[in-house]
């Protein structure tokens, strides 16, 4: 790494910065840099370096003081991160807790962060599906939010591209609402999760069952064997960063790669204030950082900026970054920038059970998580009471079950019973938002975080639209469950605040128009040609697909354009 006790500008001063280390930084750091660009990678948080600072990774369960679980007093402590799935005693250090970067919720939101190199990309649940042009073209069909400025054919080929570096498992489903990708073998379905399949592909004409595509290492090919990653074990400890590098994160991946080219600079424990914008040149000239540490603010200089700090803190950046000339944000002439924030609505789950099967159970691990429903409702028409569809995943399982009743010697028998539970099935939602106006992220006027920066004030909500899809989730899959013979079937809906799906995605949006959009087709500032936002700030409409694998082509796409433009002196 270049030496950063730098005082004049020729040593701040870079072909390029990336605001952001996480799954989209980490592509524009690659990217920029395999193109032979002099990179600067800003990261808030602190360093972790792959396989190094994994602390838990190889941890046994005895070996947690709590038995993996949070003590009662951080939870009560911390009562927005605890409510995220992976928050335990095995990766808590990779999460932001509540206190340490406060924001403002104007409507409760559970915004959860992790700040550091690789950012949530230690983290995610490592889900990826492409978008379909049923996707892309969802908000002129259905009339709201505003046209994406792109179809499928214009990102397909940068899917196949980010799928065969990245390491993406899954079959080759014929889906016209799901297209097929560059796939590792797919992790397979068990008995029952196949039987569901099948139950509903000889049920259902327009619904289908699949195993769930996800970015791990089921086969690795050697591009994978060349970031020094190999195949994925199975162990289902990826939340705690995995020392094989079996599942695709910046620490394992693009990162490395980026700083292995010799080209990339990367400079932890760097909060930016703000994309500095000089109003002769009408461009921007580069970011000021505030060190963590010293607290001392610091310019950095560049010909193109990508901003990926990830969707709420790219709008948080760009809100602040104020001129004569931008009064209201960079790049923000529409008025729209930090409206139209939408997520995924991801509170409604059902479980039920299955007496059949019992001569079978399951070996080894699933990292997939088992199958996937693709979007089934509205895809070709409309044909509900509510726009867009929803998603779900399916799995099955079943699980030792030993009596703890007993004393003594009875008790000793009890527990070394190995007797199998029936088979237990389940399912969650994973529904699309409509991106509206209301829905929106603003700069508190008077509140600000440790480094002198405005707070972000939160305000978006569940709407009619949220609850009626909701209601049909439930009642879909619990035709299809009865249909299938699944016994003692319950639906719930946990409430939950938006947020907690952390798929936040808009506020600095594509569009065709520069009116009432900030981004081009290619990712760019319509006023200001040299910045580009390539994360889930930029995203028009959400759809119900996690969004990862769409950040990680858009980057790439944009990354190849910038830099043609910046060759042919545009930018």
């Amino acid at each position: 790494m270049a030496n950063l006790n730098i005082d004049n500008v020729k040593d701040r001063t870079f072909d390029a910065i990336v605001i952001g280390s996480g799954m989209s930084g980490g592509w524009a750091a690659k990217e920029l840099t395999d193109k032979g660009l002099k990179t600067l990678i800003l990261e808030r948080g602190r360093d972790v370096k792959h396989n190094i600072d994994y602390p838990t990774t190889n941890m046994y369960p005895w070996e947690f003081e709590h038995r993996g679980e949070m003590p009662m007093a951080v939870q009560e402590a911390n009562p927005i991160v605890n409510r995220c799935y992976a928050f335990g005693e095995d990766a808590a250090h990779f999460f932001v807790k509540d206190n340490d970067h406060p924001y403002v919720q104007e409507k409760p939101f559970d915004w959860i962060r992790g700040y550091q190199v690789g950012g949530k990309s230690l983290l995610w649940a490592r889900q990826t599906q492409r978008w379909s042009d049923f996707d892309f073209e969802g908000p002129a069909r259905d009339g709201f939010a505003v046209d994406w400025p792109i179809r499928y054919k214009d990102i397909a080929p940068w899917y196949s591209y980010v799928e065969k570096f990245a390491g993406i498992s899954g079959n080759k489903d014929g889906l016209a609402e799901l297209p097929d990708g560059e796939f590792l073998p797919a992790f397979p379905l068990n008995t029952v999760e196949t039987y569901f399949s099948e139950h509903v592909k000889n049920k259902y004409s327009n619904r289908h069952v699949i195993s769930a595509r996800c970015a791990h290492l089921s086969k690795p090919n050697q591009i994978h064997l060349d970031q020094g990653r190999v195949q994925c074990q199975k162990r289902t400890l990826c939340q705690r960063g995995c020392p094989f590098g079996g599942y695709f994160s910046a620490n394992a991946s693009t990162i490395p790669w980026a700083l292995k080219s010799g080209h990339a600079t990367l400079r932890p424990f760097s909060v930016v204030q703000e994309v500095i914008y000089d109003e002769k040149l009408g461009k921007a000239t580069g970011v000021r950082v505030i060190d963590t540490n010293t607290k001392e603010a610091i310019e950095y200089f560049a010909k193109i900026i990508f901003v990926n700090a990830a969707a709420l803190n790219t709008n948080l950046v760009l809100l602040n970054s104020t001129s004569n000339r931008f009064p209201n944000g960079l790049g923000n002439d529409s008025g729209v920038l930090g409206k139209y924030v939408a997520f995924h609505n991801y509170s409604a789950h059902i479980n039920a059970e299955y007496d059949g099967f019992k001569e079978w159970t399951t070996d080894g691990r699933n990292p997939a998580g088992g199958g996937y429903i693709p979007r089934f409702r509205n895809v070709y028409k409309q044909e509900t009471d509510f726009l867009r569809g929803y998603a779900s995943g399916f799995s099955a399982y079943r699980y030792q079950q030993r009596p703890w009743d007993g004393v003594g010697s009875s008790l000793k028998d009890n527990l070394v019973k190995d007797d199998l539970s029936g088979w237990k099935v389940g399912s969650h939602m994973m529904g699309e938002t409509i991106p509206k106006e209301s829905n929106y992220v603003a700069l508190d006027k008077t509140l600000k975080d440790q480094w002198g920066i405005p707070q972000l004030k939160i305000s978006v909500d569940y709407d009619d639209n949220d609850e009626k899809m909701k209601k049909d989730y439930i009642e879909q899959l619990t035709e299809m469950f009865t249909t299938a013979g699944f016994t003692n079937i319950k639906a719930s809906s946990d409430h939950r605040a938006p947020g907690l799906d952390i798929h936040e995605m808009g506020g600095a949006r594509m569009g065709n128009d520069p009116k009432t959009s900030i981004l081009n087709k290619w990712n760019q500032m319509h006023a200001v040609k040299n910045v580009f936002v390539t994360d889930g700030a930029s995203m028009t409409s959400t759809s119900c697909q996690n969004p990862s694998l769409t950040y990680m082509a858009f980057t790439a796409r944009a990354a190849d354009y910038a830099v043609g433009e910046m060759k042919k002196g545009n930018i």
